[in-house]
């Protein structure tokens, strides 16, 4: 693929399939299911019927945070972190560096602006929630907001990777779910944000970023993340203890990375699959009340 930018924005020689291929990798594959396996996780506790899973809605909300909605918040995230991402390793193999192609911000608005025409499948009480996801994702990265660029705010936004298993629950029950599940969601969420900063510390300080990690340092940081995720499980296991038991698994292995020698940035690349994992068998304690 050309790197040659032309005056318009657009890579020069960049064809459709290509364009494509960027805007895929641009997604994260790895990370789909950080914001459609919420939505799983909220159908599953949320149906009361087997029918219920496969509610039009659910589908529909459900492809729409597997790829658009990932598009969209990695998209804006990439435009807008342009001059800091030259400096970033993660830009050169596992992810995509944007060049200034034109079309990525209209792919990016598009993707934004696509719930518009689905809302009227959704009750209104899912509408906050999907509103909720849009304007942290636009606000995490883009000014005049840029929460990611403010301490703590960094952290505290990144709650949006919930907001989809809570509109999910609420499009399947018609309510929301209960505090303690969406306050232990939203805290998991702020321990796995922060505890993803810390490979990217020193291209943060050098491009003259402040964020939660850069503020506390690295160690500091791991016990930022523990405490996250201890009270996340807390929460959780206020509601049922074996879902606490389960959410244990964070702070174990924060505290294993921390006194260990393992490399950070290897260690970074383990919780796609590791939160795939813990969604799964969260999916499934869901799933056992109707078929157990």
């Amino acid at each position: 693929m050309s790197d040659v930018t032309e005056p318009s924005g657009t890579t020069a020689g960049e064809t459709t399939l290509e364009r494509l291929s960027y805007l895929l990798t641009l997604s994260r594959p790895r990370f789909w299911l950080y914001l459609a396996g919420p939505v799983l996780v909220g159908v599953a506790y949320a149906a009361d019927s087997v029918i219920e899973l496969v509610s039009p809605a659910a589908v529909v909300l459900f492809a729409y945070f597997l790829v658009p909605a990932n598009v969209f918040l990695y998209g804006i995230n990439d435009v807008y972190d342009r001059d800091i991402d030259a400096e970033n390793p993660k830009k050169e193999d596992r992810e995509a560096r944007y060049r200034g192609q034109g079309y990525v911000p209209v792919v990016v608005g598009l993707c934004a602006v696509l719930p518009v025409g689905f809302a009227w499948l959704l009750p209104r009480t899912a509408w906050p929630w999907l509103a909720a996801f849009l304007l942290l994702g636009a606000g995490y990265s883009a000014p005049p907001l840029r929460f990611k660029t403010t301490p703590l705010l960094d952290s505290v936004s990144n709650g949006l990777y919930v907001a989809p298993g809570i509109a999910a629950y609420a499009v399947v029950a018609g309510a929301n779910p209960p505090a303690l599940a969406i306050g232990g969601g939203w805290l998991w969420a702020m321990g796995m944000h922060t505890f993803s900063a810390i490979p990217d510390l020193e291209p943060d300080r050098a491009a003259g970023i402040r964020t939660t990690a850069t503020v506390l340092g690295e160690r500091r940081t791991y016990a930022y993340c523990g405490a996250c995720w201890l009270a996340a499980a807390a929460a959780f296991a206020a509601l049922d203890p074996r879902l606490g038991a389960l959410m244990l698994v964070y702070p174990a292995l924060v505290a294993g990375v921390a006194t260990s020698s393992v490399d950070i940035a290897r260690a970074y690349w383990w919780f796609p699959a590791i939160n795939t994992v813990v969604g799964a068998l969260l999916t499934m304690g869901g799933l056992w009340r109707l078929y157990g």
